[in-house]
């Protein structure tokens, strides 16, 4: 007679069933679920698989939080494209299910709205707070969470801020090895779509590019460097100005990938190929930067991780708060992903 299997089909997952997934103990899988920070960040990302993919859902009795209470965590966002806000989203709501704490959502538009949902958040007892670029700009913001007394992670920033923890990639490095990237495939005439001038990062990506430009002996003039707010429409405006100066650029930076997506709507409308006559990138790698033609070639900035890497923070700071837990201020890696939209371009118009 066959033997039966201990596990019946269909029942329930259990931390020792995700353990011996992912290969480590049950030990750890309880560190990792419990936003504990003595684990390796390659052992911590092999049991956020495991989890994901047995579709574990542990027991909130058995964890070990801060205090048997639930954690409340605020996120305030404003002026965010629906893609970057999803993938900030996608990432908090994964690591606030794996860590069973609750997120509060405020979104504001002005100073005065972001003033009552900060005060909102507050007063309904959030135990920290979110806070994505701009917001980790706004000094009214940086204020109000100081004086309450909450512990608060900026993302995505593009310059720390003393006393507040942040996560991040290096913008002003990554632009500047793109710009590299496009000097190296014989661009020259590289023009460059700005993003927000609210957002530090978008200072320090343009900072990355004239660096790039001014390491290879590259002038850059006036009429290549185009304001965007981060928008396809503010994209597609620019490089309309851009592609109608008379300067002819050969390859379009765009300080992220929805004013990519613009840039490459105006390139069609002007029937210029891509990218055999132009160039086009992007900053971001949202999905939109597969979903058109041709695919974009991109700096990528895990902005899922970094959603989850802030919970992990917060969390952090809540459970050592009598210990006077120090801010930290986390650089994650950045990548360049080359697509459809960059290829080696021809000397004899690089240099025309």
């Amino acid at each position: 007679m066959a033997r039966k299997n201990g596990r019946r089909s269909g029942s329930m997952v259990t931390i020792h069933d995700v353990a011996r997934h992912a290969g480590v103990s049950p030990m750890t899988v309880s560190r990792v679920i419990n936003s504990e920070t003595n684990v390796r960040e390659e052992t911590r990302a092999k049991v956020a698989a495991s989890i994901k993919t047995l579709r574990f859902s542990p027991n909130p009795a058995a964890r070990n939080l801060a205090s048997a209470a639930s954690i409340h965590i605020g996120i305030l966002h404003a002026s965010s494209t629906a893609a970057y806000l999803s993938e900030l989203l996608l990432g908090a709501l994964e690591q606030s299910s794996l860590s069973s704490c609750q997120l509060m959502l405020e979104q504001c538009e002005n100073l005065e709205s972001e003033r009552k949902a900060l005060q909102r958040l507050i007063a309904d007892g959030v135990d920290g707070v979110i806070l994505p670029a701009p917001l980790g700009d706004s000094e009214d913001a940086l204020k109000t969470v100081a004086t309450a007394g909450l512990p608060a992670v900026l993302v995505t920033s593009g310059r720390p801020v003393p006393g507040f923890s942040a996560v991040s990639i290096n913008d002003f490095e990554a632009a500047r090895e793109m710009t590299r990237h496009l000097l190296s495939l014989g661009h020259r005439r590289i023009a460059f779509i700005n993003g927000h001038p609210g957002h530090s990062a978008s200072g320090q990506r343009f900072r990355g590019f004239m660096e790039g430009m001014t390491e290879a002996g590259v002038e850059v003039s006036a009429n290549q460097v185009a304001q965007g707010f981060f928008t396809d429409r503010s994209g597609l405006e620019a490089a309309e100005r851009l592609l109608g100066n008379g300067w002819k650029p050969t390859a379009i930076f765009a300080c992220n990938d929805d004013m990519a997506v613009g840039a490459l709507m105006e390139a069609r409308r002007r029937q210029v190929p891509i990218p055999a006559a132009l160039a086009i990138i992007g900053f971001d790698d949202l999905p939109l930067a597969t979903q058109v033609t041709p695919s974009l070639t991109v700096v990528k900035q895990p902005i899922q991780e970094m959603a989850q890497r802030a919970i992990l923070s917060l969390l952090f700071s809540l459970k050592h708060s009598g210990r006077r837990a120090r801010p930290t201020d986390r650089v994650l890696p950045f990548a360049l992903v080359q697509r459809a939209s960059t290829a080696i371009f021809q000397s004899r118009l690089a240099a025309g």
